[in-house]
């Protein structure tokens, strides 16, 4: 049975991680997808941490399943190959700075003249307009402009401090595909084609301003408690290793302090989420004696009387541990493959299970420009291939 975006041809010009990624989701749903490289190194991300053979991890996660197509986009000729591309597509996804898209021909003014059903996403740091919109911004930018390093500043010095992720990409990635969809729909419903304009601004501060930004949503509070209402939250240290505990609702904060034989819970100044909001000293009091007794327990001692209480909890793991866990085995979250390059592979299976219209784990990352050819032949460009090649236009 094919995926849910079986049909749906994507052209996609992007790079590292926000377009490559949010492309692969839709990829993995049974789109059918060429990503167009620059000859040379091509895609950036291909080289971006843990790499074999011009495949990274990263590379492998958010390209498997595509067709590589090595293509100079400074040439006339390499334009108009991937003009054509974009007559037979339904989505044109790239993430070029403003401007140097429309320098390379490529603009969806250009393409929507002879594809107006096309959907076009522009990805950038800053958007289409403003005074940021030609800035450069990697991740690390948009984290610090966003809210990100902000919200993760350290509760006792305050210094700010980055995800130790690519979290502003991955969360454009997610935002991009989610409105690729939906445009998609639109367009069923006789809409047409659109530009959409996705600036990783706007995504990271519309997912931290969701949680992270009360007094900044409420003006008018009064600003006695912080916006993130996760501020000050922190693990727990047990004798051999790491892990938490959720004390929101009113039965699990007692299901907690019962099972870590912490006395005090059902004092009225603490009984009830309203009585700790009402009084954050004592409760800050309590939460430090239910973390001084955590650390009395082994991990597999605190889980085991957590969960017998019936309280929200987790270990920490590693990346390395999880694929160990028996949950994550029982239910085949990670899969096993082989790549013809880049060897053994592990790779977590699509997030969302679809009932009738499954996605699944697409073929391996192609090599660059493992495709070239293939692709120059379906536009009836084979005879030029050797051409083309000799003159530095596709490789």
């Amino acid at each position: 049975m094919p995926g849910p975006m079986h049909g749906i041809k994507i052209v996609d010009l992007s790079i590292a991680l926000s377009g490559p990624w949010a492309v692969g989701m839709l990829c993995d749903q049974g789109a059918e997808v060429i990503k167009v490289e620059a000859p040379g190194i091509g895609d950036i991300g291909r080289w971006v941490g843990v790499a074999r053979g011009g495949i990274s991890a990263m590379a492998q996660m958010c390209n498997r399943g595509k067709r590589s197509l090595a293509v100079n986009l400074r040439e006339p000729e390499g334009q108009q190959i991937v003009q054509a591309l974009a007559r037979e597509a339904d989505v044109f996804v790239q993430n070029f700075r403003p401007g140097v898209i429309d320098r390379l021909g490529l603009s969806y003014d250009t393409l929507r003249e002879s594809n107006p059903d096309l959907i076009y996403v522009s990805i950038s740091g800053f958007g289409q307009e403003g005074p940021y919109r030609g800035k450069s911004a990697y991740d690390p930018v948009v984290q610090s402009y966003g809210g990100l390093a902000a919200t993760q500043s350290n509760i006792e010095t305050e210094e700010p401090q980055l995800l130790y992720q690519v979290a502003a990409d991955k969360i454009t990635a997610l935002t991009a595909s989610q409105a690729i969809a939906s445009a998609l729909f639109a367009r069923e419903r006789g809409v047409g084609g659109q530009h959409l304009d996705i600036p990783m601004l706007d995504a990271v501060v519309n997912f931290v301003w969701s949680d992270a930004a009360g007094n900044e949503v409420l003006r008018d509070s009064d600003g006695s408690e912080p916006s993130s209402f996760t501020r000050g939250q922190k693990l727990w240290r047990f004798k051999d290793g790491w892990g938490v505990a959720a004390p929101v609702s009113d039965e699990d904060f007692a299901g907690i302090c019962r099972a870590l034989d912490v006395e005090g819970w059902d004092d009225p100044k603490l009984a009830t989420i309203l009585a700790r909001r009402t009084n954050p000293e004592a409760f800050g009091e309590i939460l430090e004696r239910i973390y001084a007794a955590a650390e009395g327990f082994t991990t597999a001692e605190a889980i085991a009387r957590l969960e017998a209480e019936k309280a929200p909890c987790g270990v920490v793991l590693t990346t390395a541990e999880l694929a160990e866990d028996p949950h994550v085995k029982a239910v085949g979250l990670l899969v096993d493959s082989e790549h013809p390059v880049a060897g053994r592979l592990r790779q977590p299976r699509p997030a969302v299970g679809f009932e009738r219209t499954p996605a699944r784990i697409g073929d391996p990352a192609p090599t660059l420009g493992q495709h070239t050819d293939e692709i120059l032949r379906e536009l009836g460009r084979g005879q030029d291939v050797t051409r083309l090649r000799e003159a530095g236009v596709v490789a």
